[in-house]
């Protein structure tokens, strides 16, 4: 108790050092306990399933010209196959939303209630594999039915205003191919938020491949397929098993499967040359190490300003020795003291962290929460009481370690060792600092690429949503030339008669994020073995000039020639991979159909700029099988022209929302995990910064003090403000250059690493380092100027005067 006196009192006598002390102590474990809340919380991210250790996702690789190519999409028979045929497997269940993209939505209508929301289809084991919980329904009669639907606990109640008693009661569904009325046959609780598949509605997936039967072609691959494998599997074997399956169904496939777990997807999604080379687990190592630096410098500042300080408590400690004080009880002293600051730091730092916590889950999209519970409480304490203990170690052991004699005979003023350590120490924090800032330019620089670079389309000003519209059991209107294919053509008519739209176009697949692909095409000319995964995009008229995709040669598709369905469309990259000369005219056989190419785009990028550009074509549909609408406005009449395309949308579509995206919304979607990090990484460097000054302020402050009677002297000897505040910045200046030429090396493998996931990448030039080595210059200048300038200006009679 007395020491905790002692502690209390000094830290009221100096109430400057120890308020940067405790500032910086508290900023430490603020950021120190964000980032455990979000570790955590990736680290939990798809591991809800009760049987994640027996469930895995089935991957395949592909030769490309780029190497092996990893994906996740697979043929659509592979999960019933896998069950019949493998006796490992205990459950398999192949997934997959409407036209592949997670965020298709349909519009579900009971009577007068209409809500949008997302589709899944899905094979009957779909709850043996995954632990939805079903609320209502029997898991292995769900999904027996075509027209069966599953609905979300939160679906239902929008729908029905109650999840009971709904069981056989049916609703309408407005989607593209799937359009008319379905069944309720359960209904299941919402999946998690550390799901890694959000959806509203279950749908049969037999009734998927029903709607697309070139899914049961061996050579196509658009769902995912997830198995779970007995327990006491051996994976290596199983692997080496499946390897060659796909070519046991499909002799011209060179694709092989293997396995991964599927806790794994989420933090494991990145491959190289068919082998994993990590993925966000690199985000969550980063900021562990980020969390652990932060709170390194914390500590660095408190061992900094205490020795600083030491030199006013060494008669305190020379007389309590003589008083019979050993050593270890000094020790003891000074660690409490330590441990109360940290105590009192953790205190502000929970205060920090609920204050912050609402702006930190909008910057990261998650919905964290400071739950006091057990583990939270050790994990506290435990940070806490390194802190106190690594904080306070050095200058408990510096303090202590003096003999009482020399200590009062005043022979002790300070130690070179001392001023060394504390050099050292205020290189470390600095060259951190400058790791950081060069980090945020480099990924600033990145994710500024990304905005700019030339895609091969235009994606301003581009919204797209869903024709809507009829339900029919006559399956005729959905053909070719009938019903709903003069609807849809009557209706791009008229939304092109809109002042503002400069184009419109319907379609199928996005080109964003595109997926999947077929391998069953041939051309004239083709190699024997010769293997190429081409991704399809479904187009219809005007869907390449809306876009801006250029051609190199031949034409569009165009709405003169009423034999589109036979013609195709490719790519350079796909023209160059079959090493087709002169392609315009030449047949290809794709699907079990000839086609003839038309023409050849330039390259544009269908997926995200981590991947290298891939062959890919065009295939042309119209009607039900295209059913989205994508229109280009006019810049700066957005507001009218889209309040005039609901109009119209509700005439052909009454009582249905209007429900649209913008082109750009989804390819910026691609980088969200980018763009959180990259904010993320700008405020975590900027509180490095701070908690970096805070001890050079304070270090600043210290040397003022102790020099002030040289200060004095020099201006009585005709010594300028100038003259004072270079002699006490050079000193800081010269640690703070060191700092940056140790960073530098260290910063640029940091930030190459980081940068090898993108196929294309910004150059990290000498531009950057000279940026932030002028930043914390700067940072620098401005920190100490203060003091500097303070101690410069006081009247030399004062400065002689002091005791």
């Amino acid at each position: 108790m007395n020491n905790l006196k002692i502690a209390w009192r000094s830290f009221l006598k100096d109430r400057q050092f120890s308020f940067l002390n405790l500032l910086g102590l508290s900023i430490g474990l603020a950021c120190t306990l964000l980032i455990c809340l979000w570790v955590n919380d990736e680290l939990h991210v798809g591991r809800f399933n009760q049987k994640d250790s027996q469930l895995y996702q089935v991957m395949e690789n592909g030769q490309s010209p780029d190497g092996i190519q990893t994906g996740e999409n697979t043929p659509g028979l592979l999960a019933t196959s896998l069950k019949d045929e493998m006796p490992e497997v205990e459950y398999a269940v192949a997934t997959i939303h409407p036209s592949g993209l997670t965020n298709d939505k349909g519009i579900f209508s009971v009577e007068n209630t209409h809500v949008e929301g997302t589709s899944l289809f899905a094979g009957k084991d779909l709850f043996n594999v995954f632990s939805y919980k079903l609320l209502q329904g029997n898991k292995s009669q769900a999904l027996t039915n075509l027209n069966a639907v599953i609905l979300s606990d939160e679906m239902a109640a929008k729908l029905f205003h109650t999840t009971t008693n709904i069981i056989g009661r049916s609703i309408d569904l407005n989607l593209q191919g799937f359009n008319g009325l379905y069944t309720v046959t359960g209904v299941f609780q919402k999946p998690p938020a550390t799901a890694l598949d959000q959806f509203d509605v279950i749908f049969n997936y037999d009734l998927y491949l029903q709607r697309n039967p070139k899914l049961t072609n061996w050579g196509n691959n658009d769902p995912d397929t997830y198995l779970i494998l007995k327990k006491g599997t051996n994976i290596q074997a199983f692997n080496n098993k499946i390897a060659g399956f796909i070519a046991g169904k499909n002799k011209e496939s060179k694709s092989t499967l293997f396995v991964q777990k599927f806790g794994d997807k989420y933090l494991y999604n990145h491959y190289k040359n068919g082998v994993v080379a990590g993925g966000r687990i690199e985000y969550v190592k980063l900021f562990s190490i980020i969390a652990i630096f932060i709170l390194v410098m914390a500590c660095i500042n408190f061992m900094n300003l205490s020795t600083a300080k030491a030199s006013t408590r060494l008669k305190e400690a020379g007389i309590k020795k003589v008083m019979g004080a050993y050593r270890v009880t000094l020790i003891a002293q000074y660690l409490g003291e330590s441990l109360l600051m940290a105590f009192l730091s953790l205190g502000v730092a929970i205060v920090l962290v609920i204050l912050l916590l609402p702006q930190f889950n909008q910057i990261t999209g998650k919905n964290l929460e400071l739950h006091f519970d057990a583990p939270l409480i050790i994990a506290g304490l435990a940070i806490t009481l390194f802190t106190g203990l690594v904080s306070g170690s050095y200058p408990a052991l510096y303090i202590s370690g003096f003999k009482p004699v020399n200590i009062l005979k005043g022979k002790i003023t300070g130690s070179a060792g001392e001023a060394w350590v504390r050099k050292g120490l205020v290189v470390f924090q600095f060259a951190l600092s400058a790791i950081f800032i060069v980090s945020v330019l480099v990924v600033y620089r990145q994710m500024l690429l990304i905005q700019t670079k030339n895609l091969g389309y235009n994606r301003d000003n581009i919204l797209y949503f869903e024709k809507g519209g009829m339900v029919s059991d006559n399956k005729d209107d959905y053909k070719p030339g009938g019903k709903y294919d003069k609807d849809l053509g009557s209706m791009m008519n008229d939304i092109k008669s809109i002042p503002g739209i400069v184009n419109v176009a319907n379609f199928r697949h996005n080109i964003t994020n595109r997926h999947g692909g077929t391998t069953d095409l041939t051309w004239p000319g083709e190699t024997p073995g010769t293997t190429i995964n081409f991704t399809d995009i479904a187009a219809g008229y005007g869907f390449i000039e809306t876009l801006g995709i250029q051609m190199k040669e031949g034409r569009p598709f165009s709405a003169r020639d009423s034999n589109e369905k036979s013609k195709i469309i490719f790519n350079e990259a796909a023209i160059e991979n079959m090493g087709l000369k002169n392609p315009i005219g030449k047949i290809v056989h794709v699907w079990g159909e000839d086609r003839e190419i038309i023409g050849v785009t330039k390259n544009f990028h269908f997926e995200s700029l981590y991947e290298n550009l891939k062959p890919c074509f065009f295939d042309f549909t119209f009607g039900n099988r295209a059913s989205k609408i994508m229109v280009k406005i006019k810049a700066g009449t957005e507001k009218e022209t889209i309040a005039k395309l609901q109009t119209l949308y509700q005439k052909y579509n009454p009582g249905l929302p209007f429900e649209y995206r913008f082109l750009d919304e989804d390819y910026q979607a691609l980088y969200s995990s980018e763009q959180r990090v990259a904010l993320l990484s700008k405020y975590f460097a900027g509180l490095a910064v701070i908690i970096s000054c805070l001890g050079l302020f304070g270090l600043a402050a210290f040397t003022a003090t102790r020099r002030q009677k040289e200060i004095g002297i020099r201006k009585v000897v005709g010594a300028s403000v100038t003259n004072v505040v270079f002699m006490l910045s050079k000193d800081f200046l010269k640690l703070v250059l060191i700092a940056v030429f140790v960073a530098f090396p260290a910063a640029w493998w940091v930030t190459s690493q980081w940068l090898q996931s993108f196929a294309y990448r910004i150059n990290v030039t000498t531009g950057l380092f000279l940026l932030a080595g002028v930043s914390i210059i700067l940072i620098t200048l401005i920190t100490i100027s203060y003091q500097a300038i303070k101690a410069g200006l006081v009247n030399p009679v004062k400065s002689l005067r002091s005791e």
